[in-house]
């Protein structure tokens, strides 16, 4: 199968970090006295909160202000978030209508999630409830960071809304959350007086891939005077958000973190994709099934393979994309990997994995999920090979 021609030059996700000038004693007792007035907002628009769950049946935020199980969250590129309860002044997660949760991520970091099972009606009051509040604490000083896809009651309430969404239960492509981070810094840089929130809608991972690159971004990219927001940060992911759930996330993550401090090199060659190894044989027919991949670069498909009858007992199974006069499959960028099980009269996904062609330095890489490992053979050239 022939790859058309890329259409767009190759996306480099490289930060270009201006560090602010030091800040003179008079600014730092200015912002000093900033924080704590702020922090008293928080403590004011918590006990707010608290007084008006008394006034209407809102949920009890259990499930917003759930703990982790687990006792620590492993980022997977050398940190580790202890579990720890926070304290009540800190936690401002009451805000609940219609299941919505509002949690402060920092004093300038505003979360706002609602579940998927959220009705039309709900959603709206929660949007109503939510922007009331912020209004009442922040003015018009404040930008939604929309994280989902559009939503018409989201735009009716707040003045200012930027859609940076990407589709649901995929990671975002590494050029996305670069710019994520750099248009909530360039809010935030604007004016002090400025709230950046960051919305999202189904699962938290969303708003936990976006928390946990900011505070990598902010730890190259910030101020000194970062260092107690990028620790409220670790909190708010500890605490709120736990474990990010899709292996491509974490993966994501690390790519973002890797390409900011420098130790991942940006590889801009292009990248033949030779054959993939599935290990492990999903039970969906008598013990069995009937694989097939389908490959996308971006979010455009570029590769369908034949089905591949795989019988009980079969530990692996593997897709060859190489040919006589083709040395396998050209990809550049985002690339996603779904595995189906071709059913009688439909098809159900197996898995579906992400990766970023910058980041791969060796032919082999290893992606795993949860019930899953795959073996991904990669041929590089510096120029095109016709």
């Amino acid at each position: 199968m022939r790859v058309s021609e890329k259409r767009d030059s190759f996306p480099v996700c490289c930060c270009q970090c201006k560090r602010r000038p030091l800040e003179s004693t008079d600014e730092l007792v200015v912002n000093t006295l900033y924080r704590i007035a702020l922090t008293i907002w928080h403590v004011a628009f918590y006990i707010e909160n608290e007084q008006h769950t008394h006034e209407e049946p809102i949920k009890s935020g259990v499930g917003g202000r759930k703990m982790l199980s687990s006792s620590s969250y492993s980022s997977g590129y050398g940190e580790t978030f202890t579990s720890q309860p926070r304290s009540t002044a800190n936690n401002v997660a009451a805000a609940s209508s219609g299941g919505m949760d509002l949690s402060y991520v920092t004093e300038r970091i505003i979360a706002v999630w609602f579940p998927s099972s959220a009705s039309q009606k709900s959603y709206r009051e929660g949007q109503r409830h939510a922007a009331h509040m912020l209004k009442n604490k922040h003015g018009d000083n404040y930008m939604v960071f929309n994280l989902s896809e559009p939503k018409r009651a989201l735009r009716n309430e707040h003045k200012h809304v930027k859609e940076v969404g990407w589709p649901q239960k995929l990671a975002p492509p590494l050029e996305r959350l670069c710019s994520i981070c750099k248009e909530i810094e360039s809010w935030l840089s604007g004016d002090q007086h400025r709230i950046a929130v960051l919305h999202a809608c189904g699962s938290k991972d969303k708003l936990g891939v976006v928390v946990a690159a900011y505070m990598h971004y902010s730890s190259i990219c910030g101020t000194a005077d970062q260092a107690l927001d990028r620790f409220s940060m670790r909190r708010f992911l500890e605490d709120n958000i736990g474990p990010l759930q899709t292996p491509s996330n974490r993966r994501y993550v690390d790519y973002f973190a890797g390409l900011l401090s420098h130790n991942i090199k940006v590889n801009a060659a292009p990248l033949y994709l030779t054959h993939v190894t599935v290990l492990g044989a999903p039970s969906f027919q008598q013990g069995g099934c009937r694989a097939f991949l389908k490959l996308y670069e971006g979010l455009t498909p570029v590769y369908t393979s034949g089905v591949y009858s795989v019988v009980s007992g079969v530990k692996q199974f593997t897709v060859n994309l190489a040919a006589e006069r083709r040395p396998g499959l050209q990809l550049r960028g985002d690339i996603l990997v779904k595995c189906y099980h071709r059913g009688p009269s439909d098809r159900e996904t197996i898995f579906a994995c992400q990766f970023h062609t910058c980041a791969l330095l060796t032919t082999l890489s290893v992606l795993q999920g949860k019930n899953w490992t795959m073996r991904v053979m990669i041929q590089g050239f510096r120029r095109m090979v016709l």
